[in-house]
């Protein structure tokens, strides 16, 4: 069993909250607009943190990751990027990636607009976990935790923080 925390979109902000409220989690995956190397390196020194970058990320952020990240945590197989879209209409090199192979979960960030969705056409989870940064439109920072034991993803918690 592993609890994940998933955040996106910090803008190189890493509010204080976020790490309360993932203490209790494993690893935590960031779906990129991470912002700045600083962001990076204080979430990878509190957890194990798997990132991809996203399209406002540049310099040493872009450098060390990917635009796509595939990986398996238990059973589940999960690909992650920044730019992914939602069922019925995701990005195209996305959707080529599904057809192709469809994982079990799809994380994507961007949009800053929380949203959790099973898409019925690939069999899949979608999950943006909005915006937990400040710079955006959104008025509430968003982050999501939810826990993948064996072949299931259970336990998904939505957290709202305010902003200030």
């Amino acid at each position: 069993m592993r609890r994940i925390g998933l955040l996106s979109d910090t803008h190189g902000l890493l509010d204080s909250r976020v790490l309360e409220h993932f203490a209790s989690v494993d690893e935590i995956w960031h779906a990129g607009d991470i912002g700045t190397e600083d962001v990076l390196r204080r979430l990878r020194e509190f957890k194990p943190t798997r990132a991809v970058y996203g399209n406002c990320d540049y310099g040493d952020v872009r450098q060390s990751l990917s635009e796509f990240y595939r990986f398996k945590v238990e059973q589940v197989d999960v690909l992650m990027t920044h730019i992914g879209g939602y069922p019925g209409n995701y990005n195209p090199l996305a959707r080529r990636m599904i057809q192709a192979e469809p994982p079990q979960l799809f994380v994507c960030g961007h949009s800053h607009i929380l949203k959790v969705q099973y898409d019925p056409m690939f069999h899949m989870l979608c999950m943006n976990p909005g915006a937990a940064g400040k710079y955006g439109f959104h008025t509430v920072q968003t982050l999501l935790r939810f826990v993948i034991d064996k072949d299931q993803i259970k336990d998904l918690e939505v957290i709202e923080l305010e902003r200030h």
